[in-house]
């Protein structure tokens, strides 16, 4: 396809001026015989540019374009029939009756078409057929799937991927064709589809090929354990005396591996009589001749949990060669592999120190900042003065998410050597000058504001610091947090005088919202209790002066802060109190209240069941979530969601720990309580349960084909086991679904069954709730247990396509077994936040000490130990 440029045309400016009404009125052009090949592109074109532009289209339209554009078929020209593809599958989605142009489409599939029209119609086919009309084209697609060219066989596999969301049953009945194609055997002699009755049909061995193809296999598998093993086994490289047995078939496509390693890592990770086949697997694909596969199993080996250093030397040596490598994009993903590593075994990654210090100067700035952030965690105390150095020559030329990253690095280093914590703040003052977005002066803030809270000797430097920020600040947000940062620990400072004045200063010069902050600053340091007569009479000064403000917020302030300041209860009541609401509880109350104006109207609202926490313990909270935050900004990823539909599903339930981390215990504990208080049989046992569990157990395997997760809730009188049951089987509707509970110890005189609530219908991919109650008959006891659950229901055969169970079908009764449920201690016990757990022991006396000696066996380490106990004692 060629074009004579057109000297006295812009022809981008053309297509950024079109205009909708226009090209729709050119478009009768394709009704004109005989048909213009060149114009006819040209106008397809535009139309694609409309359509991805997100010009609005009328269905009418849509199909009155959508045929006119059909009749195109007549024309043999190449490129105006790639053109035709395109445009067909864009409009399909806005056009009526697009199946009409089946039969030109299956035209193109025949055997003597050119095999770029055979390749763009399956594509297009596969884009506007619908599921119900699958089967009628099945032969089509499962022949292309084989077919000898590369073109044709990639265009069937990626458009059965597409259709497997709709069409789970049939697409997985071409697993064995798709098998075929990934492994490179030749099908038995026969005519071909494609081609003549003599040929042999060969299935291609094009690399791309089985790259789409074990994609689509897994999505094909995913949900049956074993054969994704065995698919893991063949392709692993093993003989077949292997663990599992097999043929050791090969992939020629690194792309394909990387897919390996990643579904290997899936169904392998968390299986302890896998975990050495596993780790043999990884290390064997690090020392790959391609560079892609041994990064993503050096990744994989990093990433895996409960890795030890020792079992990191391999995949540290690989990355430790590709920190040399001539390539910016294998540097950059060695060296994001080991920031990643440091956060956790810093240890592991010293060896590549040298290495990285080389990094510092790398044309490619993100190497750079990957480099330094990484050596900040690895590096010893002396090292620090040096790097600092290094960071301040490169700082102005990286973006504002890199920067971000290094300021976070320093917060950390922070903490780790607080000896330098004059280095740390030249540093961060420093940046703090420069130009930068939110974010990043965000970062730099609470990077000094950790150091001043952790280190006191650097306090007074670092307030000073913030007050010279604040004298000419962008961002009324970060006014405001230094503004409070300064109320908070400027009263106890040698001289807390010299930041009242720059807090004042505000009052005179800011808008509205930083003038209320500093107001609110300024009440603190007359309410704090090593404030003499003196300070206290010059802050009420100042407040006063405020009470003229011109933004009533300010003026309300300042006369609350006057109230409430005049006496000394009224100070430690309302000022000095660190505590605060759990807000997303606080929030959830709220929503209930205004949500329901008839309960409104009848009472006034309550914080009676709003908890109060600490400050300290809502600064842990933020502290969390911000060093989660950070891990996913340095690995480049996402909140990873359970596997499957199912998971997906759950994962958005109330209540559900995230991998992320858990929800807030209170907000936790809020959810659960309203799932509970739906239920009538259970909305007797109270108004919240005492303790909830933080983190379901898993009584089945994620990949089965029923997943059942327990939650255990304990009320005063009453333990309920809640059961979240999944079916991830499309053919069948489950109903009346109750779990068994046997107890395997003597449970009589501590719990009674009293209420099963079964759930009445669960859907393919739908999760359901049921529960199963019990009595504590004496509640002075803490009973523990252990149950055989078994699953119950009866089954239904059902249309996988809608899910409506058959008419006819009056079931059968079926039970699944499911692995025990244990009642321990930790069931008992509620998290609670100790600000100071030394001193709390010690008040208790020895009375409350009961010296024992246990075997604790299995343990690499002290630290191990203590997070296990921890786990048992809840």
């Amino acid at each position: 396809m060629s074009f004579k440029k057109d000297e006295d045309t812009d022809e981008l400016g053309a297509l950024l001026n079109l205009d909708h009404s226009a090209v729709l009125q050119e478009s009768r052009v394709f009704n004109q015989t005989p048909i213009r090949p060149r114009h006819s592109r040209l106008l397809l074109a535009k139309i694609l540019f409309l359509l991805y532009r997100g010009d609005s289209m009328s269905t009418t339209e849509a199909t009155n374009l959508f045929f006119s554009i059909t009749k195109l078929f007549q024309c043999k020209d190449m490129s105006l029939r790639q053109m035709v593809y395109l445009t067909i599958k864009e409009l399909s989605t806005l056009s009526e009756d697009v199946i009409m142009v089946t039969s030109s489409l299956m035209q193109d599939m025949q055997p003597k078409s050119e095999i770029t029209y055979r390749a763009s119609a399956i594509r297009a086919l596969c884009k506007i057929v619908d599921p119900s009309m699958l089967p009628g084209i099945e032969r089509f697609i499962k022949a292309a799937i084989v077919e000898k060219s590369a073109n044709i066989a990639s265009a069937a596999l990626v458009s059965s991927l597409h259709l497997f969301g709709e069409a789970k049953e049939v697409v997985r009945r071409w697993g064995s064709e798709v098998n075929e194609a990934l492994s490179g055997k030749a099908l038995s002699q026969g005519p071909s589809f494609f081609g003549g009755a003599s040929q042999a049909q060969v299935v291609s061995t094009s690399n791309i090929v089985q790259y789409h193809a074990i994609g689509l296999l897994y999505a094909i598998r995913q949900h049956d354990r074993m054969a994704v093993l065995k698919l893991v086994q063949t392709f692993s490289g093993q003989s077949s005396g292997g663990w599992l047995g097999g043929s050791g078939a090969t992939l020629r496509s690194n792309m394909a591996y990387v897919m390996l390693i990643r579904y290997a890592v899936r169904v392998m990770e968390g299986d302890s009589g896998l975990a050495a086949q596993l780790q043999t697997l990884l290390e064997e694909w690090i020392r790959h001749r391609s560079d892609m596969v041994s990064l993503e199993a050096a990744r994989a080996m990093c990433q895996l949990g409960g890795v030890t250093g020792k079992q990191l030397t391999s995949a540290v040596s690989a990355l430790q060669v590709f920190l040399s490598s001539p390539r910016p994009t294998v540097r950059f993903a060695a060296i994001r592999t080991l920031n990643q590593l440091a956060r956790t075994h810093p240890e592991a990654v010293q060896p590549c120190n040298v290495d990285m210090e080389g990094l510092i100067t790398d044309s490619n700035r993100s190497v750079a900042t990957f480099a330094i952030t990484t050596l900040l965690k690895t590096g010893n105390e002396a090292s620090v003065d040096r790097l600092m150095k290094q960071m301040q020559g490169f700082m102005a030329e990286i973006s504002d998410e890199f920067k971000t990253i290094v300021a976070e690095a320093v917060r950390s280093l922070c903490r780790k050597f607080p000896a330098k914590h004059a280095a740390f703040l030249g540093f961060l003052a420093g940046v703090l000058r420069d130009e930068g977005g939110y974010e990043f002066k965000r970062a730099a803030i609470e990077a000094i504001v950790d150091l001043a809270k952790h280190v006191p000797e650097s306090k007074e430097a670092a307030l000073a610091h913030l007050c010279e920020f604040i004298e000419d600040c962008e961002f009324t947000k970060l006014s405001v947090r230094v503004l409070h940062f300064l109320g908070e620990e400027g009263p106890h400072t040698a001289r807390p005088t010299m930041y009242i004045r720059h807090i004042y200063n505000r009052v005179v010069l800011e808008n509205a919202v930083v003038r209320a902050a500093a107001v609110s600053a300024l009440a603190k340091f007359g309410a704090a209790a090593v404030a003499d007569p003196a300070l206290q009479k010059s802050v009420r000064v100042l407040l006063q002066r405020c009470l003229d403000d011109r933004e009533d917020e300010v003026r309300d302030r300042a006369a609350w802060s006057l109230r409430m300041g005049a006496g000394e209860a009224t100070r430690d009541k309302y000022v000095r109190d660190d505590s605060t609401f759990a807000l997303a509880v606080l929030e959830r109350r709220l929503v209930e209240y205004c949500g329901n104006p008839a309960a409104a109207a009848q009472d006034r609202f309550s914080f009676d069941g709003v908890p109060r926490i600490s400050r300290a313990q809502e600064e842990e909270t933020r502290a969390r979530t911000r060093l989660e935050t950070m891990d996913a900004v340095l690995t480049g990823s996402a909140v990873s969601a359970p596997a499957g539909a199912a998971g997906a599903k759950q994962a958005s339930e109330p209540g559900t720990p995230t991998a992320a981390g858990a929800m807030d215990v209170f907000e936790q504990q809020a959810a659960y309580a309203d799932k509970l208080n739906a239920i009538p049989e259970l909305a007797a046992f109270g108004a919240q349960p005492l303790v909830s569990s933080q983190r379901p157990v898993d009584l089945t395997e994620a990949e089965t084909e029923y997943v059942v997760r327990c939650i255990k809730h304990v009320y005063e009188s009453h333990v309920v086991f809640q059961f979240d049951v999944t079916n991830t089987i499309p053919e069948q509707v489950v109903e009346q679904v109750e779990v068994a509970m046997e107890p395997e110890d003597d449970i009589d005189g501590v719990l009674a069954p009293v209420v099963v609530v079964p759930i009445p219908v669960l859907a393919c991919n739908e999760p359901g709730t049921a529960y199963v109650a019990f009595e504590r008959t004496d509640t002075d006891t803490f009973p523990t247990a252990t149950f055989a659950c078994t699953l119950r229901f009866v089954v239904k055969e059902c249309d996988p396509a809608t899910g409506e169970p058959e008419e006819d079908d009056e079931g059968f009764e079926d039970e699944y077994s499911l692995e025990a449920a244990d009642l321990g201690a930790g069931d008992f016990m509620q998290a609670a936040y100790l600000p100071d757990s030394q001193a709390l022991w010690e008040t208790l006396g020895g009375d409350a000490e009961s010296v024992e000696t246990f075997a604790l066996a299995n343990f690499d380490g002290i630290e191990e130990c203590v997070g296990r106990v921890a786990d048992l004692l809840g």
